[in-house]
């Protein structure tokens, strides 16, 4: 059983397959932080994560892997650092926008993402994993919200972790990676012909993972 949910930046993706993974007992996999864990080690190898001569010269030395904790959290790792809650900063989501538009980057990462798929019953969320990793998964959603709606929830997060960015600058921030994602050439963020919608605008966390989890049994039972 693969579920692929796709959508863009700030849409809640992570949480909410998170806690419908947790609900239905399935593996959680979030793509997303595997493509800034890349734009993180260019960074700290001293490259501009923009520049593709910088992130192409890196890209081969990169050692990246995922395990999971006792609790089934995953956990990213960077060699042998765990760099789980490194790639969650603003830098880090930025870089990994500018990596994400190269193909060889999206290439790097497509076998890592199917194999955690195929190796266990799985949730994986990100921006292209019903169009292009994942094309036959068993459900797709495409988790989406306003863009205003989705400042307001990645500001919350920022300034309950310290980061005093304000409002204006994370909905700009939102608006300019909406345009990225959707323009780029390489695998561009889009709804799969397929794909249920919802728009959890106006819900909650909870709200939203029950939205899920009911469009997830609904599909199942039809498929029975």
């Amino acid at each position: 059983m693969i579920i692929a949910i796709d959508g863009p930046a700030g849409a809640g993706k992570s949480s909410v397959a998170q806690g419908a993974a947790r609900a239905l007992g399935l593996a959680y996999i979030d793509t997303g932080a595997l493509y800034r864990a890349v734009g993180l080690a260019v960074i700290r190898g001293g490259g501009d994560p923009a520049r593709e001569e910088d992130v192409l010269a890196r890209l081969p030395g990169i050692e990246l892997e995922v395990r999971y904790a006792k609790d089934g959290t995953q956990l990213v790792f960077l060699g042998e650092e765990d760099v789980s809650e490194a790639v969650r900063t603003p830098e880090a989501s930025r870089a990994s926008s500018d990596v994400a538009k190269l193909p060889a980057v999206r290439a790097f990462l497509l076998e890592l993402q199917r194999d955690l798929a195929r190796a266990r019953d799985s949730i994986l969320d990100g921006r292209d994993i019903g169009t292009v990793v994942i094309p036959n998964a068993d459900v797709k959603i495409f988790l989406t919200a306003s863009p205003e709606e989705r400042a307001r929830r990645r500001w919350l997060e920022l300034q309950s972790k310290g980061i005093e960015d304000s409002y204006g600058d994370v909905l700009a921030a939102v608006i300019a990676r909406d345009e990225q994602d959707t323009t780029r050439g390489a695998a561009p963020l889009k709804r799969a012909e397929d794909a249920l919608l919802l728009d959890s605008t106006g819900m909650n966390l909870e709200q939203s993972v029950q939205a899920v989890i009911a469009l997830i049994n609904k599909t199942r039972g039809n498929q029975s």
